[in-house]
């Protein structure tokens, strides 16, 4: 096996082969051979225990080795049950049983993904007859417990654990796999210091070692803000600075939790709301609607500063990171199971130059006592 392991997909795939070969032979397999489709190669995989439910259901037992990768679903125990059905519909029906999620947004729907469904399909329809159909429901007996230390209710998934990827080739660089690394040093820091600052990107890094502030505190989210502040909470951390370039933290405070442009880009609306909100002139907001960038937008609150002696600047700004710690701590206490979270968050934003432009009142506290 690759030393970067497999995808869970693959490890549900190969228990519903060894299933479904229980089903037409009556013989226990040890290793089930898995095409991956993506990539093209061909996975051995280990088997744990096959059994026969009935004469028309089997239930196979297989788990997880992501190889070298940090996962939390390392060694976890995937479960596979196939029948045998008769009637209209699917040569493969796929479902989710107990520890797989179910998404919020697909009306309870499993939260079973494109590449697994693909992947369980075409492997198990070559070993099939013509007319034979079988009903194939996933187990994941600790899914439940272990999505309780992920952030998949950010993600509108609850209950359980998703089938996700792309790949069934385990890979660190990969988005998904990403996000499990940054939380993987969140989970170490936590368990060392109740306070954390979390930097979108190096530079958030850069300038906050610069202030003084300990990078064993120092946390890396990149547009994943969202899930890591759920798994902060989840990890019982006290207090988080939100610590930001600020072109990409405001988007928090129109709710954006997950920061990558391709997904939303609220910054022009949100920083046009606050300017209006506190009275700013009609052609003023109409030119930062449509300023290109929050840089710009920025720059031309800077000249109304400089040429009326004004403080739009400041009043702004002041007003979006409050308004970014007032929606945090919303945030939180949607995804957090008693419904209020004890975390307190502050939040404080630089320009383009990496000078800081504003701190919210528990921003400043809380950078006071990193520094």
């Amino acid at each position: 096996m690759s030393s970067s392991g497999y995808t869970l997909p693959v490890f549900a795939c190969a228990a519903a082969v060894a299933a479904l070969h229980w089903l037409r032979h009556h013989q226990s397999l040890q290793i089930t051979t898995i095409d991956l489709i993506e990539p093209a190669e061909i996975a051995e995989i280990p088997i744990e225990q096959v059994a026969g439910i009935s004469e028309n259901q089997a239930l196979a037992i297989t788990r997880s080795d992501p190889g070298d990768n940090l996962d939390l679903t390392k060694n976890t125990p995937i479960w596979a049950v196939v029948a045998w059905y008769e009637g209209d519909g699917e040569t493969v029906i796929i479902e989710g049983g107990e520890g797989i999620g179910k998404q919020l947004n697909g009306e309870g729907k499993a939260a079973i993904y494109g590449y697994a469904q693909r992947l369980l399909t075409e492997n198990l329809q070559r070993l099939l007859a013509p007319t034979e159909k079988i009903k194939v429901t996933i187990i994941l007996p600790e899914g439940r417990s272990l999505a309780i230390r992920t952030s998949n209710s950010a993600f509108g998934v609850v209950e359980g654990l998703s089938l996700l990827g792309t790949t069934g080739i385990s890979q660190p660089l990969s988005t998904p796999d990403q996000l499990a690394v940054f939380r993987a040093d969140l989970a170490a820091k936590a368990s060392q210091f109740p306070t954390l600052v979390f930097c979108i990107g190096e530079n958030g890094l850069d300038l906050a070692q610069k202030l003084g502030i300990n990078p064993a505190q120092m946390v890396k989210t990149a547009n994943w803000l969202g899930p890591m502040l759920v798994a902060a909470d989840v990890l019982g951390v006290k207090e988080i600075l939100l610590f930001g370039y600020h072109g990409k933290l405001m988007k928090l405070a129109g709710g954006i939790f997950h920061t990558h442009h391709h997904l939303a880009d609220g910054r022009r609306e949100i920083f046009t709301a606050h300017c209006a909100m506190l009275g700013l002139g009609s052609l003023d907001i109409q030119t930062i609607f449509h300023s290109p960038t929050a840089e710009a937008a920025l720059k031309h609150l800077r000249s109304l500063d400089s040429n009326t002696g004004s403080n739009w600047v400041n009043q702004v700004y002041n007003s979006i990171a409050e308004t970014i710690d007032t929606r945090t701590q919303a945030y939180m206490d949607s995804h957090n199971e008693q419904g209020k979270t004890i975390i307190a968050c502050g939040s404080v934003l630089f320009d383009r130059d990496r000078q800081i432009l504003v701190k919210s009142k528990t921003g400043c506290m809380l950078l006071a006592k990193l520094c």
